[in-house]
C-alpha cells in the first residue's frame, strides 16, 4: 500500500484510534512518522513508541479513561506547506500544542520556542 502523506495518516489512525478508544495503533514507519512520534512522546501525548521490522506501534496515554490528545488538525497538507518562526510561535495565545518540523528536528512548540526554532507546523494537537 503507497500513503501518499505518511504523516498525516499516522496522525488520523492516532485520532480514530482514540475516538474508538484503542490503546495501541499500528502504522507503516518513516523517517518523519518516526521523529513526529518521538515528539509526541516526549510532550506526554504517547506512553510508548516501539518499532520492530519497519511498522510502528504506539500506545495512546489515557487519565481518568479519557485520552489526553482531544484532538488532531493537520496544518500543513502536500498541496499548502504552512510555517511558523519564532515570533509567531510566541504570539500564540492558544491552548493547543503545535508539532513544528524546525531545523533541529521535529519537536512541539514548547521546545520550539526553547530551542528558539521556527519551521514548518505539521499538526496541531488539543
Amino acid at each position: 500500500m503507497n500513503i501518499n502523506y505518511p504523516v498525516g495518516d499516522f496522525l488520523i489512525r492516532l485520532k480514530n484510534a482514540r475516538m474508538a478508544k484503542l490503546k495501541t495503533v499500528s502504522v507503516q514507519s518513516t523517517k518523519l512518522v518516526k521523529a513526529t512520534a518521538d515528539a509526541l512522546l516526549a510532550a506526554g501525548f504517547l506512553r510508548d513508541v516501539t518499532l520492530t521490522d519497519g511498522v510502528l506501534e504506539v500506545g495512546l496515554v489515557y487519565k481518568k479513561k479519557e485520552p489526553v490528545i482531544m484532538d488532531v488538525k493537520l496544518v500543513s497538507k502536500p498541496g499548502l506547506r504552512i510555517y511558523m518562526n519564532v515570533d509567531q510561535l510566541e504570539k500564540r495565545r492558544k491552548p493547543s500544542i503545535l508539532i513544528l518540523s524546525t531545523p533541529k528536528g521535529v519537536m512541539s512548540s514548547k521546545k520550539a520556542l526553547k530551542e528558539r526554532a521556527g519551521g514548518e507546523v505539521i499538526a496541531e494537537i488539543l
